[in-house]
Formats: structure tokens, C-alpha cells, sequence
């Protein structure tokens, strides 16, 4: 897969992703929704391995990427889906958009990066404001909204530390191996949580949307979405790939309100408003001193 259809394919998976998982719950429990999930995607995964002949290492190194990878995915999944209980898929995509202000905070901690300059500390200062505003309009779009934001903030940091730890380990191997290897870290803690919080199936429940949202999710969510991920987080910068998060809520917010009737008021356009701006300022801020600069030299 290039670098390029990779990118398109993290940007329109992502965008999409909220809203699966929206649907693949309402008819399944949703600890049984991502387990299927993950199962579907480790079984095609390993199809291809085999098929392929791709090599999927074992060593130290190997194991502590696929650990960091799977912290990411199960703590990550498992919150969105606890999640989406009490919250719609485009807020859960708004929130997942402010990972790369955590992801920074997070790696000037574990990995001594240089401190985090004036005017994204003003950028990060107005995205948190913009949430705060977002997570109090939820209070009254759902009953015990509390829960949703403690589920999707955990999510986030989970994900934003999944991010950090994986850039700590110096390898680079076959995504689909990170991907194949990831996952089998990851499902088990799945099946575990299952068992513990449900532990039943409930078929005569489950309806055809959440079935086909989980099949999605699971080869295209999952797979795809996974390999994309570390294909591009591979080859391309951080910030790169964080752009991403620029985009993705404002397609998953519309694709909400089209396909799931789900409310857009004045109160969430606000929240989300400020939260893009200040991610915005986050990635672009500084360089618009640099480019003062060179206009002043020349």
C-alpha cells in the first residue's frame, strides 16, 4: 500500500469510524461488538500473513511494540464503545481530535521532547475550552452523559499513550506483521472483558445494521484501518499523520446528522468550532513567526 492511499484510507476510515461503532452497538453489547471485531480483523489478518508469507517477529523489541500497540487498542476501542452508550459518533470524533495535544504533553514526559512553545500552550488552552463546552451540551443530549465523557476522555488518553510509547521503540517491520502482532495482544484482553462485563450473545437481539456495522468495522476498521495507520506512521511525521484529526470530525459529525439523525445545535457548532480552531493554531501556529521572518530578510 503507498503512502498516499494509506493516508486517504486512515482519513475516510476514521471519519467513519464513530458512527460504526455507533451502530454495531445498538442491537450487540458492546464489549461482544468489539470483540467480534477484533476477531474478524486477527483471522483476515492472519489469512494474509499466511498467504503473503510475511514474517512476524518474536523477539523483545517486536513484543513490546505489540504490547504499546495494543494498549492503544484496547483501551482506545474499548472506551469509544463504552462510549457511544451515552454520546453521538460525531462528538466521539471531535474528542479523538484533540490526541495530538495530549500525544504532545505525553511525549514531552516519556520522551524528552522540547518544550511545547507559547502559542500552542494558548492553541491547547482554547481546544479545551471548546471541549468543555461540547461535553456540557451532552449532559442534556443524553442521561448520565457524565459517563460518555469519562469513557471517551480515557479513550483518548489511551490512544494518545498507545502513539508515544510505539514511537519509543526503534523498529520498523511489515505493518500488517505490527498490525497481526497488535492484535493478538489485543484480543484476548477483549475476550476477557467480555466475559467479564457480559458474557452472553444475545443473537435473537442483534438486528441487521449492527451486523453489517460490525463486519465494516472489522475488515476495514480494524485490518485496513490499522495497517494504513502504522503504514503511515511509519513514513510519514507526526504531525503529518496528526493533521488527520483536523478532518476527520468535521466529516464524522456530518455523516452523524445525515445518516443517524443525530442533533447539530448551536451549542456543539460553537465547541467544535474552538476546538478545530485551536487545533489548527497547534499545528500551524508557529510557523507564522518563521514566515514573518523570511518575508522581513527578503
Amino acid at each position: 500500500m503507498s503512502v498516499t492511499i494509506a493516508y486517504l484510507a486512515v482519513l475516510l476510515i476514521w471519519s467513519t469510524t464513530p458512527l460504526g461503532i455507533v451502530w454495531s452497538s445498538e442491537s450487540i453489547s458492546p464489549s461482544l461488538a468489539v470483540l467480534l471485531r477484533m476477531v474478524i480483523a486477527l483471522i483476515l489478518g492472519a489469512l494474509v500473513i499466511m498467504i503473503r508469507k510475511i514474517n512476524i517477529p518474536w523477539h523483545k523489541q517486536a513484543l513490546k511494540l505489540y504490547s504499546y500497540s495494543a494498549l492503544g487498542i484496547f483501551g482506545g476501542m474499548m472506551c469509544s464503545y463504552l462510549a457511544a452508550q451515552y454520546m453521538s459518533s460525531g462528538v466521539i470524533s471531535l474528542v479523538f481530535g484533540l490526541s495530538p495535544v495530549l500525544s504532545a504533553l505525553l511525549a514531552k514526559r516519556i520522551l524528552a521532547e522540547p518544550n511545547i512553545s507559547g502559542i500552542r500552550k494558548v492553541s491547547m488552552a482554547i481546544s479545551l475550552l471548546g471541549l468543555a463546552i461540547v461535553c456540557s451540551n451532552n449532559f442534556t443530549l443524553a442521561e448520565n452523559g457524565i459517563y460518555g465523557i469519562v469513557f471517551i476522555l480515557l479513550a483518548v488518553f489511551f490512544f494518545s499513550l498507545s502513539g508515544v510509547l510505539v514511537k519509543s521503540v526503534p523498529l520498523a517491520i511489515h505493518p500488517l506483521a505490527t498490525t497481526v502482532g497488535s492484535l493478538s495482544f489485543a484480543t484476548p484482553m477483549f475476550l476477557i472483558t467480555w466475559l467479564l462485563l457480559d458474557g452472553t450473545l444475545g443473537l435473537e437481539q442483534w438486528q441487521a445494521r449492527s451486523i453489517w456495522a460490525t463486519l465494516y468495522l472489522g475488515v476495514f476498521g480494524s485490518l485496513i484501518g490499522f495497517y494504513a495507520y502504522f503504514t503511515v506512521l511509519q513514513k510519514l511525521s507526526a504531525s503529518t499523520v496528526t493533521l488527520i484529526t483536523l478532518i476527520t470530525p468535521v466529516v464524522a459529525i456530518s455523516l452523524g446528522a445525515l445518516l443517524n439523525a443525530e442533533t447539530i445545535d448551536a451549542t456543539l457548532m460553537i465547541g467544535a468550532f474552538l476546538v478545530l480552531l485551536g487545533l489548527s493554531i497547534y499545528h500551524f501556529g508557529d510557523k507564522f513567526p518563521r514566515l514573518k521572518q523570511k518575508q522581513v530578510s527578503n
